[in-house]
């Protein structure tokens, strides 16, 4: 499933990183990976996340003009399939742009977008009420052709959950609700008042995150949207909770990981309530928690591995590795290792070691696992702390999807050889990854098997 809170780079410290990323969770599986060239997009400008699924990918670019617009891709060689104009009506601009919902099956894939209410047919009578702002339009993943629409006043944009699609509607109203929608009709199979996201989805449940003073995870039956359990997120991490820091989950085995971020009203203020904690998807009982821990970025999926920093009386203390399975710590760093000099962190493709990038200057890494120094390390971070706003007609405050690049941490410069992103960023969709670069050109690989959560990916 996925997503998402966004956070602007450039409000990230360099001494911790404190990046709020896009939540991107995953169902794991056994698919076996065949062959396949790896590919790359001609066109740029490429801004959400990319979604997979039902042999496509789809993703939201910006057009030269200002515009927003759905491009679809073929999984298998990367040739782009069809476009159509997008747009966002109610999205936060901290959410970033919102990406779209791609479900079902290859041959009988649907993708759904938020369109202009001119670009699509949608109803006619309906249309012409002024509290529509755009038209939700399910396409046929391959043709683009119309499938089915509705209208829409605001909302943070469609998801899959499971086989059906999902979004909260009128969010900037207050009759917010959930709808799941049936992708062959378009209509409301079940409804709940208030904002929420997807999180998780299988065969027996989906797993929404509330949005409201009191934030909860809330299980419910797919078909019926019957709710079978409910665990509030304050339970885990400590009362007050403000959901401006962000938020992180990611499914692994029966459970599901969950992050919240600190917020900070001014620098002199105390952090809100945050850190990690593990809930059981079977019945919603807590399984563990850590509390006063930040995520780190770049950082995996939390269900894939955590890697945080200590919050102590102090200030901020040394690195840790925790399992996500249990919360418990299974390797560290002290403090006293991150350079004087300004940093970021970057990290290989097994995330078995961690790097401080000191641009154009020599850098430091050492070996999570017994805090040796290592010499040389080609690691990844993030190709930019400030990323260019979006020039979106009519839109201020949007930033692209974080894009890494790999770097020599011996020299402080980028790695004469980029080659495609680690797992733990791009996840995983029955053996392929898709991501953006930092032009916003969307790349594809099939080199890996099963899927699996990342934290910019499916």
């Amino acid at each position: 499933m996925a997503h998402h809170t966004h956070r602007r780079l450039r409000s990230a410290v360099i001494s911790p990183p404190i990046v709020i990323g896009l939540l991107a969770a995953g169902c794991s599986g056994d698919g076996e990976a065949e062959a396949a060239q790896p590919w790359s997009g001609r066109e740029t400008g490429i801004a959400s996340r990319p979604a997979v699924g039902a042999g496509v990918a789809a993703a939201t670019g910006v057009r030269p003009g200002g515009g927003l617009e759905t491009g679809v891709y073929e999984l298998a060689g990367g040739k782009r399939l069809w476009a159509r104009p997008a747009t966002m009506a109610g999205r936060l601009s901290g959410m970033g742009v919102q990406p779209p919902a791609v479900t079902g099956t290859p041959g009988k894939g649907l993708v759904t977008a938020l369109e202009p209410r001119e670009s699509a047919s949608g109803d006619k009578r309906e249309n012409k009420r002024e509290r529509w702002n755009a038209t939700l339009v399910a396409r046929d993943a391959r043709t683009g052709a119309e499938k089915w629409t509705r209208p829409v006043h605001s909302t943070f944009g469609p998801a899959a959950c499971g086989g059906n699609v999902c979004l909260s509607e009128f969010t900037a109203t207050k009759k917010a609700r959930f709808v799941a929608l049936d992708p062959a009709t378009g209509r409301a199979l079940w409804q709940s008042p208030g904002i929420a996201e997807v999180e998780h989805a299988d065969a027996s449940k989906v797993v929404l995150f509330r949005m409201s003073g009191r934030p909860a995870l809330e299980a419910r039956d797919p078909r019926t949207g019957r709710t079978l359990w409910t665990f509030p997120v304050e339970q885990a991490v400590g009362r007050g909770v403000n959901l401006s820091g962000g938020w992180a989950y990611g499914a692994l085995d029966d459970m599901i990981v969950g992050y919240m971020a600190p917020y900070q009203a001014r620098e002199d203020a105390p952090m809100s309530p945050h850190g990690f904690f593990g809930v059981r998807l079977s019945d919603g009982k807590q399984v563990w928690a850590r509390k006063r821990l930040l995520r780190v970025y770049p950082s995996a999926n939390p269900a894939v591995a955590l890697i945080a920093r200590e919050i102590t009386d102090k200030g901020h203390g040394g690195f840790e590795r925790l399992d996500p399975r249990t919360g418990r710590t299974t390797a560290q760093l002290g403090a006293d290792k991150a350079p004087k000099s300004p940093w970021w962190l970057s990290f290989p493709d097994d995330l078995g070691k961690l790097g401080f990038v000191s641009r154009g200057k020599p850098g430091a890494a050492y070996d999570l696992r017994n805090g040796a120094k290592v010499d040389a390390l080609r690691a990844w971070s993030f190709c930019t702390m400030k990323p260019a706003e979006l020039k979106i007609t009519g839109r201020r405050g949007f930033y692209p999807v974080a894009p890494l690049c790999a770097y020599d941490v011996a020299t402080g410069k980028r790695s004469a050889r980029q080659g495609a992103p680690p797992a733990w960023y791009t996840g995983s969709s029955d053996g392929w990854r898709v991501w953006r670069d930092e032009r916003g050109t969307l790349h594809g690989v099939r080199d890996t098997k099963g899927s699996a959560p990342g934290m910019y990916g499916v």
